[in-house]
């Protein structure tokens, strides 16, 4: 099963070649972003293609300067936006009500799974890709950049292209973790020993705890990835975008 080779042995791709992705490559994964499921057919998302160099090289900055994105051929952002919508429900003597945080969220929902849709497109025909966490955290730049109208606010990013490397694939936690059936079951502080064992185990972690200078790998992602200072900053300034773009009217 293809699909399921595909899917298992996903790796993001941060170098590639300067192959160009062609045209055809480049349809077939929009085409597949389309027919992803999207909340009541509204398909309440848009997707900005970004191929020009200049272009990329002036997104740059708004993705941390991450150089796979103006190395990538092509780089896609992926936004919720009812903008299109309304102004249908508008032009067809409708009168939309979907100015509000509820709706905000139904659109990026629709945003992430084209994405994904096209993600493993890009992977079956045998490029390379990578999200972009990003996007959200710089959404107001990347607004005035692409010119974006009320409701429509940028959620994630793909970079897409042939890849020039092929790292290892990354852990992942047990089926333990993640799956619970019938009804939540709380871990036990054993269950989390369990469940963390094998990552906390890796020689990669170790060395990533040596060179971080903290004790366990938790206190990385507490301490220099996703700092609480960093996600209130980020979230005052993602409020203050969906209030401009919009989506705050409750």
């Amino acid at each position: 099963m293809k699909t399921l080779e595909t899917i298992y042995e996903h790796r993001s791709i941060r170098k590639f070649t300067n192959e160009p992705v062609s045209d055809d490559m480049l349809d077939k994964i929009l085409k597949a972003s389309f027919r992803g499921s999207t909340t009541g057919n509204m398909q309440v998302y848009s997707i900005i293609v970004t191929r020009e160099p200049e272009n990329k090289k002036a997104i740059l900055p708004f993705h941390f300067n991450q150089a796979m994105v103006s190395e990538a051929p092509v780089v896609l952002t992926f936004n919720a936006d009812f903008n299109r919508f309304n102004l249908w429900c508008e032009q067809r003597k409708a009168k939309p009500g979907y100015d509000n945080f509820l709706s905000f969220l139904t659109a990026s929902i629709d945003a992430v799974i084209a994405a994904q849709n096209a993600a493993l497109a890009a992977e079956a025909l045998g490029l390379g890709i990578c999200y972009l966490g990003t996007t959200i955290y710089m959404a107001d730049e990347l607004i005035k950049f692409f010119e974006l109208p009320k409701g429509v606010v940028p959620i994630t990013t793909l970079v897409v292209g042939h890849p020039a490397e092929k790292p290892p694939l990354v852990d992942r936690l047990p089926a333990e973790g993640i799956v619970h059936y019938e009804k939540y079951r709380q871990f036990t502080p054993e269950d989390i020993d369990n469940i963390y064992r094998e990552k906390e185990a890796l020689e990669q972690t170790k060395q990533l705890i040596k060179e971080n200078g903290t004790e366990t790998l938790a206190q990385i992602f507490t301490e220099k990835r996703y700092t609480k200072d960093v996600n209130l900053t980020f979230s005052k300034k993602l409020l203050e975008v969906l209030e401009k773009q919009g989506f705050m009217n409750q």
